[in-house]
């Protein structure tokens, strides 16, 4: 399995970090964790999204087709996370098992035959009364001055992230994001908030 983040792990958290940091405050906030809530994140990557959690006490599982950001994540959560290298469209537990399932900004990247199967797949290890929490591109409509900036900036960062990723994201944007492919999976949205000019969503799915 190509890992497209040989390169780049050691240094995703000084560049990406800052600003996915307060995306993810915002899904807390949306959906706050409890002491003793198992937290999956799909896509986990270096694993910065789990340490808000594991600060709670929730026990943290993470997942990635990245070894070298699996790597990274390990030095990062320790041993009191359950860490795999796996394709998440066969995820390996039982149903009904996590309280609260992270997707932050991985559905963009994947191909589209594959986002729905993810995305049943998580619901499939979902409790009945759990929740995912989704951070993701939005198709819009851009609000002001501030909205074009973060397009054009993220318009420059999927095309340096190679033609596969680029042509990906943009189809997801075109099919309408999150909203759009929720609806397909006949999943509810409780709860979400547009941030970014337009252009970022965090989602709570049910």
């Amino acid at each position: 399995m190509k890992d497209s983040y040989k390169y780049f792990s050691r240094f995703y958290d000084s560049l990406i970090e800052p600003l996915n940091s307060g995306l993810r405050s915002i899904g807390i906030k949306l959906y706050p964790p409890k002491s003793g809530m198992k937290v999956l994140d799909i896509g986990c990557g270096t694993g910065a999204h789990l340490v808000q959690y594991q600060k709670v006490m929730c026990k943290a599982y993470g997942v990635d087709t990245s070894p070298s950001m699996l790597k990274q994540a390990k030095l990062k959560l320790g041993e009191r996370a359950e860490l795999q290298l796996i394709d998440a469209r066969t995820l390996p537990f039982s149903d009904n098992y996590f309280d609260i399932i992270l997707l932050a900004t991985v559905l963009h990247e994947m191909e589209p035959e594959l986002r729905k199967k993810v995305l049943m797949e998580a619901r499939r290890v979902l409790r009945l009364d759990g929740r995912m929490v989704i951070i993701d591109f939005h198709p819009g409509p851009l609000r002001g001055v501030k909205g074009r900036f973060y397009k054009a900036i993220i318009n420059i960062a999927e095309f340096f992230a190679g033609r596969e990723h680029f042509k990906n994201s943009r189809q997801y944007l075109a099919s309408g994001g999150i909203p759009a492919l929720i609806d397909d999976c006949k999943l509810k949205i409780e709860d979400y908030k547009i941030v970014s000019g337009g252009n970022f969503g965090v989602f709570v799915i049910k």
